[in-house]
C-alpha cells in the first residue's frame, strides 16, 4: 500500500510561540512523537511530507521553517500553503494522487484548524487517514484548554468516515504505517 506521513505546519514560531501566541501544549512531547513518526517512515520507505503555513513568520526566517529539534530527512518534500486547508491552493493532492497513495498519517498544529481541516478533507478525497493521536498540538482557545481541544478531536475524528474512506486515531508508539481501516471494513 502507497502512503505517506504529512506533518502539517511543525514550524519554529508556531511551535515555539511569539510575543503574540504561547508555545503549543506540551511542545517537547509533539516533537519528541514527530520525529519517532518521522523515524518510523523512514525505516519503513514511506516518504515524509511537511505543510507549512506563510502565515507563520510572515512565511520567511527561521521562525517560518520546520522547527529545528525536528529530525527532516533528506528526501522530504515541502508544499506551503496559505489556507487552513493544506490542500486549497497547493499541489499537494495532485502529488498524493498521482503517487496513488492510499494511506497518510498525519501530525503537527493546530488541531482544530489545519489538522481538523487536513483529516476530514483527505476521507472526503479518497484517502484512509491515521491521526497521531499524541502528535498533533495547540494552544488554549477562549472557551477550551489545549488539552482538551486536543481530545475532544482525537475523540470525534476517531472513525470519522465518509463512506468508504476513514479516519482513525492511534499513538505514535504504535506502528501507524501497518494501518487497521481494512480490519474495520471486514
Amino acid at each position: 500500500m502507497n502512503q505517506t506521513l504529512l506533518i502539517i505546519d511543525a514550524q519554529q514560531e508556531l511551535i515555539d510561540g511569539n510575543q503574540e501566541e504561547r508555545a503549543v501544549f506540551h511542545k517537547e512531547q509533539l516533537i519528541r512523537n514527530i520525529n519517532l513518526l518521522i523515524k518510523q517512515a523512514t525505516e519503513s520507505g514511506v516518504p515524509v511530507i511537511f505543510v507549512r503555513d506563510t502565515d507563520v513568520a510572515e512565511g520567511k526566517g527561521a521562525g517560518f521553517q520546520v522547527h529545528d529539534q525536528i529530525n527532516v530527512p533528506s528526501d522530504a518534500l515541502f508544499f506551503d500553503k496559505a489556507a487552513t486547508n493544506c490542500f486549497h491552493g497547493t499541489e499537494l493532492l495532485n502529488h498524493l494522487k498521482s503517487h496513488e497513495i492510499a494511506h497518510i498519517v498525519i501530525a503537527g498544529c493546530k488541531t482544530e484548524h489545519c489538522i481538523d481541516t487536513a483529516v476530514r478533507t483527505a476521507t472526503i478525497n479518497g484517502f484512509d487517514v491515521t491521526l497521531a493521536g499524541d502528535a498533533h498540538s495547540t494552544t488554549d482557545s477562549d472557551s477550551l484548554n489545549a488539552e482538551q481541544i486536543i481530545n475532544h478531536h482525537n475523540e470525534t475524528l476517531h472513525g470519522h468516515y465518509n463512506v468508504e474512506h476513514f479516519s482513525i486515531v492511534r499513538n505514535s508508539v504504535e506502528d501507524l504505517f501497518h494501518p487497521l481501516h481494512d480490519s474495520y471494513r471486514e
